[in-house]
């Protein structure tokens, strides 16, 4: 039942977010129903941590409430014995939602998001405004200045036909009413006018203009009854390949994420073996040529800085066998100093510009491999999150002794929120790079799991860690205390 709570609360959260995609599209049933039955698949992995959570809350409040958990305490039956059972239904429950994690919910993320882009992609349902300019169809625009509400009349209407590219208002139709009907195919539209003109203003094609001094063609054409058919591209509703969506991250099981994520690692490897050699081959030349303004430059500049030849020092003495560079350098005259610095700092920032564009191939690679290494972890981190949220639930249902749906559902909505906004963090701080995917995707377990370790043991050992009158008690007893302190030092 907490399932399926959780699934219709997160499916009606996918509906309001892609609402706008959806409204006036003119979709039939069946592409809803598929829509919202991939959605319900795509937010499991929320909602069975939630639900699981809420489960155990309710069914040990229930027990704790109704002096159950007391009875069997009694007995010598202790707490973890009593949750046994259901820690072996969890292992169970923990093992299919990897397995679903793993193998259904890459499909489902397909057939979701390509079916998403295919309703994006469809045109919006043919609906004409009264006195508003509608341009839905393709070289067209249509105003009308009345509808009738009981049929499909319209009336004052007037049409501006822009299949010609030179001239877009060259041509408009005016009617005193007409008829819009659809074809069976949705293809396009029948429309039937009756008691109208046309003013057709023939362009030039040579001169390419209607804007000329030259005698342009004009024609009148009066009707008491004309039928057009307009063509309606895009209003009908096409399905997109699904092949053109497969290479992302979200749609590939364990294997296909492995697999992937070491042919990115060498394809990282090779971009950078291949920046290498262009760091090496930029090395500074001594050059013994004068140069008189160059000279007077450093005169009045002399704190250049040489930390772009120290840089450059490991290739100078491989090819010219020079042991001491700088007393090599400091050798040279001022002229020969400013070339060879200048020379030295060209070649640094060339190696630098080279570097730069080589290293927008390696962070292409990097963003790939960084979100199928987060997805990899995404794989896991649903069963672990399901087994925490248990060992959070039912201790704690335990020391609340409150069952329904009141307390529970509170208290399950504050740590499901702890746990999104920590999961959302570590997510976005792995995808920019600043941790490593594997501490980002495990950040939410690795705070959640002390507390359900903490719960867990002050539930076993009957802590009143929740109870209210406890704590009412135990102010009590300081306050006296403090009273005492007070009177005893008068």
């Amino acid at each position: 039942m907490t399932f399926l709570i959780s699934l219709f609360i997160l499916v009606m959260q996918f509906l309001w977010r892609y609402v706008d995609d959806l409204v006036g599209k003119g979709l039939e049933i069946s592409i809803l129903v598929e829509l919202i039955f991939y959605a319900s698949l795509m937010v499991v992995p929320m909602a069975l941590p939630l639900a699981i959570l809420l489960a155990s809350l309710m069914s040990f409040g229930n027990l704790g409430e109704n002096y159950e958990l007391t009875a069997l305490k009694s007995a010598g039956i202790s707490l973890p014995r009593i949750m046994s059972p259901l820690i072996i239904f969890l292992v169970f429950v923990c093992f299919g939602a990897f397995k679903f994690s793993n193998n259904i919910l890459p499909v489902a993320n397909l057939k979701l998001y390509s079916l998403l882009w295919s309703v994006r992609q469809a045109s919006p349902e043919f609906d004409i405004k009264e006195k508003i300019f509608y341009n839905g169809l393709t070289d067209f625009i249509i105003k009308i200045d009345k509808k009738s509400q009981t049929d499909d009349m319209l009336y004052g209407i007037m049409i501006y036909d822009h299949r010609n590219k030179l001239a877009k208002n060259s041509n408009v139709t005016i009617a005193d009413s007409g008829k819009l009907q659809f074809s069976d195919d949705k293809t396009s539209l029948k429309l039937t006018l009756w008691d109208g003109v046309t003013y057709d203003e023939k362009a030039d094609q040579k001169k390419r203009t209607i804007r000329s001094k030259d005698k342009q063609q004009f024609r009148i054409d009066n009707f008491k009854k004309q039928i057009a058919l307009i063509p309606m591209q895009g209003m009908d509703f096409q399905r997109h390949d699904e092949g053109l969506f497969k290479n992302h991250n979200r749609m590939k099981n364990l294997e296909q994420l492995s697999h992937d994520s070491d042919s990115l690692q060498t394809e990282r490897d090779i971009h950078i073996q291949r920046l290498k050699p262009r760091v090496e081959q930029n090395y500074f030349v001594l050059n013994k040529t004068h140069n008189r303004k160059l000279r007077r430059e450093l005169e009045d500049d002399p704190d250049i800085d040489s930390a772009l030849i120290k840089a450059f020092k490991p290739r100078a003495i491989e090819s010219y066998g020079i042991a001491d560079i700088d007393s090599v350098f400091e050798s040279f005259d001022a002229g020969t100093k400013v070339m060879v610095l200048e020379n030295a700092l060209r070649r640094a920032r060339d190696t630098k510009s080279q570097i730069d564009e080589g290293m927008v191939n390696v962070d292409k690679v990097d963003y790939q491999l960084v979100r199928h290494k987060i997805e990899w972890h995404r794989k896991f981190t649903l069963s672990f999150a399901c087994f925490i949220f248990f060992f959070i639930g039912a201790p704690l249902g335990a020391i609340i002794r409150k069952g329904g749906l009141g307390m529970p559902v509170v208290i399950s909505i504050i740590f499901f929120i702890v746990y999104y906004i920590i999961d959302t963090f570590g997510l976005k701080v792995s995808k920019e790079g600043v941790w490593p995917p594997h501490i980002g995707m495990w950040l939410s377990s690795f705070v959640l799991f002390p507390i359900g370790v903490f719960l867990t043991y002050k539930a076993a050992t009957d802590s009143a860690i929740l109870n209210a009158d406890a704590y009412i008690i135990f102010f009590q007893k300081l306050f006296a205390r403090l009273k005492k302190r007070i009177k005893g030092n008068k």
